[in-house]
């Protein structure tokens, strides 16, 4: 797109997420060739009417130099006459001649090549888990429900005050585990060993936490939409929670909501963001107000930590060996923030990514280790920690648990790593224990 039609659309953003209608747009901006189905595909599920709008005028700065004259036909046909004209002032009219029958296609971001014997993932994360702070506020929407409160476990300390998510559904919830491990060839992907270790344990983990639980290997990036669509049209409105485990090759990609992406086994990525959004509240309404979780054994960059001195009494013995390997492929784009022209969205209930927390195997911008043998620290150490705690300790403290054994591991007695996660739950989550 030329510079000047990139600048007009960046000066009125505030107008066209306030007045866009995205939906109408969508069949024709398909037919002109301006979008592809993956990208409208997309556009669908990115949440609200104001958060579509803002996702297709960032697209729309990338579709090339036809994608503007292209946009405002589309506004007029639309009966979106206002805006056309609104994006016209001080443009010359500009005449767009028929197109040549080629495929207007989204560019595709190649991983670079894996140069070292190390399996490499990306997933940018934050360095400090999100809590949200409880306010006596009252909401709107939904309506208010049952609060639930666990008895507190003798000889420990409960943060009480809090209230807890409701986990009482027998069983309680779906587990989708999609555990990559074969690339194909031509993704110059390294295949993940080891990987089929971490599996097996989330698997028989989960069943014990008494989910449903389902696992799908070695999926392109089309299946694993496929998967997590299928997931998002079940009825989940007589089960308490959902899990999503990935395990694969990942990256680091722009974002607004959650950093990071997952390869299929084609080498095409998708975003952390996009995996999301297909289980929160507009996409997934029968999983309003209950806790959505997310696993993510996938590297944030490709930057390697060699960690920094502390004192002795910080020291503790740290594990790993020559047959650690990482899970990062090469940076495909940094992150970005919204537009300082983005408006708010108010809200008069739940914000769209509550109840959501992301819990990311490595720290944003560095690599995931793995063990060929023993499978993944982080895996292995959630693993366990979930097993010896989840009678007595909410998801948060246990994650807290997690992130602090990972961090005194070393890979080849240099090499460091340290998980975080996103959190957006806004109660506390304690699993279901047999007793």
């Amino acid at each position: 797109m030329e510079e000047q039609h990139k600048n007009i659309l960046q000066r009125n953003r505030t107008g066209l997420v306030r007045d866009l209608d995205p939906t109408n747009l969508y069949d024709a901006l398909l037919e002109k060739g301006v979008f592809t189905h993956d990208m409208i595909d997309e556009l669908r599920i990115a949440g609200t009417r104001r958060d579509q709008a803002r996702q297709l005028v960032r697209d729309l700065e990338t579709r090339g130099s036809r994608a503007f004259p292209l946009f405002l036909e589309c506004l007029r046909e639309t009966g979106q006459q206002a805006l056309a004209e609104l994006l016209q002032i001080g443009v010359p009219t500009v005449q767009v001649h028929p197109a040549t029958p080629t495929e207007v296609v989204r560019p595709v971001v190649e991983p670079l090549p894996v140069i070292s014997p190390i399996d490499v993932d990306k997933h940018r994360i934050d360095p400090v888990p999100v809590h949200p702070v409880q306010r006596p506020t009252i909401t709107p929407s939904p309506p208010p429900e049952k609060e639930y409160f666990r008895p507190r476990p003798e000889g420990r300390t409960r943060r009480d005050s809090l209230q807890s998510y409701k986990m009482e559904a027998n069983p309680c919830g779906h587990c989708l585990i999609i555990n990559n491990v074969d690339f194909e060839p031509q993704s110059e992907l390294s295949n993940r060993r080891g990987s089929n270790v971490d599996c097996e344990k989330l698997e028989s983990r989960f069943k014990a936490l008494n989910f449903i639980v389902k696992v799908k290997t070695n999926l392109k990036e089309r299946q694993i939409k496929h998967e997590l669509s299928a997931l998002s049209k079940k009825d989940h409105s007589q089960l308490d929670c959902c899990v999503v485990i990935m395990l694969s090759h990942g990256t680091e990609v722009s974002h607004s909501r959650f950093p990071g992406a997952v390869y299929g086994v084609d080498g095409k990525h998708v975003t952390v963001q996009n995996i999301t959004l297909y289980l929160n509240g507009h996409n997934c309404p029968s999983l309003q107000g209950k806790p959505k979780l997310f696993f993510i054994q996938a590297c944030g960059g490709d930057e390697r930590d060699t960690g920094f001195e502390v004192s002795p009494d910080e020291v503790h013995p740290s594990s790993g060996g020559e047959d650690d390997q990482t899970d990062a492929i090469p940076t495909s784009s940094s992150s970005d923030s919204l537009s300082l022209s983005d408006e708010i969205d108010a809200r008069t209930s739940l914000p769209t990514p509550s109840d959501i927390l992301v819990s990311y195997s490595t720290f944003p911008g560095y690599v995931s280790w793995r063990d060929t043998q023993a499978g993944s620290w982080y895996v292995e150490t959630l693993d366990r920690i979930l097993q010896e705690n989840a009678a007595t300790d909410d998801l948060v403290t246990m994650l807290v648990m997690v992130n602090h054994e990972v961090s005194q591991n070393s890979a080849k007695g240099l090499y460091k790593q340290m998980p975080g996660s996103f959190n957006f739950l806004r109660k506390l989550f304690y699993f279901q224990v047999s007793t």
